[in-house]
């Protein structure tokens, strides 16, 4: 059955559109209500329609490369899916089900052609749309790809903060130890040697002043350092939280389905024990 105009008006897709293409759009379209745990369509299946959600969600998933069954979508009320198919007509690329009972509107290619037939300007509205969500699907998929803890650190990190890392870097380094023990050698040495004539003679009172002014500025610099690398080990923590957790919510999906095939068989054992008494 057609439905109102109205309720294109919430779907994103159809928000650029007028009064007058919205009517055209919604005399062509139809309802359909879907049970709850019901299948919507499935890979593989033939693009014969999309799906534009009224009320109730939809668990829209796909199989990996590790076979697991990933969500990819979870659209509610204005979301859509099997868009690309239908408009690609290749077959389905993920599953939908819907999680409670729902009412969607069923698009078609023809929908779309009379829509763009009557209202060319449609076509021009509803691509700036489909624009702007491949654009924010890029941004997503660059900011996951980019969730390096090292590289994330790094690039908020100021001109103080990198001088910082640099000193720890240098003062932990054989390359620091030798060079300060040459410089110190040296430095007594030539004091040593000149005797009476030395500008800092021994105890080398004037050394240990630079020695310990060298400490109280190296100190605080290293604790710098230490705290951003404490940093980093706070957000790789937090990283890994975030796996742990998607993968026991994967782990409690399938404990979830596998007993419902068991009630499932149970069913049908039940089914056949019934049927054998008669």
């Amino acid at each position: 059955m057609p439905c109102d105009p109205e309720e294109l008006r919430h779907v994103a897709l159809f928000e650029l559109l007028d009064d007058d293409e919205l009517a055209v759009l919604a005399a062509q379209v139809d309802k359909r209500t879907f049970a709850a745990r019901q299948r919507i369509f499935k890979i593989g299946d033939p693009p014969s329609a999309a799906y534009l959600v009224l009320s109730g969600s939809v668990s829209v998933t796909m199989i990996d490369e590790d076979n697991q069954e990933v969500v990819i979508d979870e659209p509610g009320h204005g979301g859509i899916f099997g868009f690309a198919s239908m408009v690609d007509q290749t077959p389905h690329q993920a599953n939908a089900m819907a999680l409670e009972e729902c009412m969607c509107i069923e698009l078609d290619r023809e929908d779309i052609e009379v829509l763009v037939t009557r209202k060319p300007m449609a076509g021009l509205d509803m691509l700036t749309i489909l624009g702007r969500q491949i654009h924010a699907s890029q941004r997503l998929v660059k900011l996951r790809a980019n969730r390096n803890p090292n590289q994330m650190i790094e690039d908020t990190a100021t001109v103080g903060e990198r001088i910082a890392d640099h000193v720890a870097r240098f003062g932990g380094s054989w390359n620091f130890i030798i060079t300060f023990a040459v410089l110190l050698v040296g430095y007594t040495g030539i004091n040593v040697v000149l005797n009476t004539k030395a500008w800092d003679p021994y105890p080398f009172i004037l050394l240990n002043l630079f020695l310990s002014m060298l400490a109280a500025i190296q100190a605080p610099v290293i604790m710098m350092s230490q705290n951003r690398q404490d940093m980093k080990d706070r957000l790789r923590s937090e990283l890994d939280f975030d796996v742990n957790r998607r993968a026991e919510a994967e782990i409690q999906s399938l404990a979830h389905k596998i007993n419902l095939l068991t009630d499932k068989v149970s069913d049908v054992e039940d089914f056949l024990r019934d049927t054998a008494k008669r």
